[in-house]
């Protein structure tokens, strides 16, 4: 009788999924292995739709973002919704998901996903189903890994965003203000904002205070340059320290979607300086596209990592990267909260021996 992985990816999308289902799917089959795909996130893995995962199928993956299985970030199969006739009712559907992995005859899920995601993987591993979980998430802020996939391709994608607001900020004398995601973390901030060239980064991590911000506008000013650049992560606070949100998603794992700070910024810039400031918001941008080079091998890595372990009998673990190598940790450990920039850490210091503001 054929052994048989089961992938799923969960929550939002990012670069190098697709990577990792190829990387995974090839594994197994080497292996003489198969593979099936669960299609929507756990949602497909509650209502059984699923896809054989073949090497025809899995052609052409390595280079294309988001992912052939499709994703969402509301289905959490412990708290589903499902429509009755008096409304919307939230129902504990976990036990329905771990049958069809029995149905399926599912020696091993390979689920791919955020905190969200890999929260609800160790759960249903405490119920019986043998999980790999795979760490994905743009923002970065993981715990237990040193990197996820994903974040790479989006640092690069909010720096080439710099690279064309440098041209026309100079060219009006303007201050410009980018948004960026990172959810509470200001990993993607700050790593494109050095590589952006930013005269003024703010991250959740560390306060800010307008005079700051102002005070290195004017020193600008003072040394000729009369334009400048100011990378926000979506998280900042606004000025009486209250999350900027734009919406509520019921039933999302982060239910208020953050968004809006950088408009505020840039409104405070231009009332006290009386500089023509614009925001731009990145927004999904950062989600799409090619995955770089480093996510390609990165993914890759991570998918052939979960399947060897899924293939030899482990389970309840995550793979995850430690300095320059690929390791297995407990899942559990992703689900006690995120990883945020360390304030006194590396590239912070990098940024202030570069002279740049972070606000405090």
């Amino acid at each position: 009788m054929h052994k048989r992985l089961g992938v799923l990816t969960g929550g939002g999308d990012a670069p190098g999924l697709n990577a990792v289902i190829r990387a995974v799917t090839r594994s197994a089959l080497r292996q003489g292995w198969e593979a099936i795909g669960f299609l929507d996130g756990y949602a497909g893995l509650i209502s059984n739709r699923t896809v054989g995962l073949t090497s025809n199928y899995i052609s052409g993956l390595l280079h294309r973002g988001g992912t052939i299985l499709g994703s969402n970030n509301r289905d959490n199969p412990f708290h589903f919704p499902v429509q009755t006739e008096s409304g919307l009712k939230y129902k504990d559907m976990s036990d329905q998901a771990v049958a069809n992995l029995d149905r399926n005859k599912v020696d091993c899920l390979i689920a791919i996903g955020g905190d969200g995601s890999l929260a609800i993987a160790h759960e249903l591993g405490q119920k019986g189903a043998r999980i790999i979980g795979v760490p994905k998430t743009i923002d970065n802020d993981l715990l237990a890994t040193d990197q996820t996939f994903g974040f790479d391709t989006a640092v690069a994608t909010a720096t080439d965003a710099l690279d064309k607001l440098h041209t026309t900020a100079e060219s009006h004398h303007r201050v410009m203000v980018l948004e960026l995601m990172g959810r509470h973390a200001g990993w993607i901030a700050l790593a494109s904002g050095i590589a952006g060239g930013a005269d003024v980064i703010l991250i959740p991590e560390i306060p800010w205070h307008l005079d700051s911000i102002l005070a290195k506008i004017q020193q600008r000013r003072n040394e000729g340059k009369h334009f400048s650049i100011v990378v926000v992560a979506e998280g900042v606070p606004d000025p009486t320290g209250k999350s900027v949100y734009r919406r509520e998603i019921p039933g999302a794992h982060h239910r208020f979607r953050l968004g809006g700070i950088g408009a505020i910024i840039a409104g405070l810039i231009e009332q006290a300086t009386g500089i023509e400031c614009r925001a731009t918001v990145l927004g999904h941008l950062q989600r799409g596209g090619s995955p770089s080079a480093f996510d390609r091998i990165l993914a890759t890595r991570y998918g052939v990592m979960a399947a060897q372990l899924a293939m030899s009998g482990q389970h309840g673990l995550m793979v995850c990267l430690k300095g320059q190598e690929i390791e297995a940790v407990p899942i559990h450990l992703v689900a006690r909260g995120t990883r945020p920039v360390p304030t006194e850490g590396q590239l912070v210091q990098t940024a202030r021996a570069l002279g740049l503001c972070l606000g405090d």
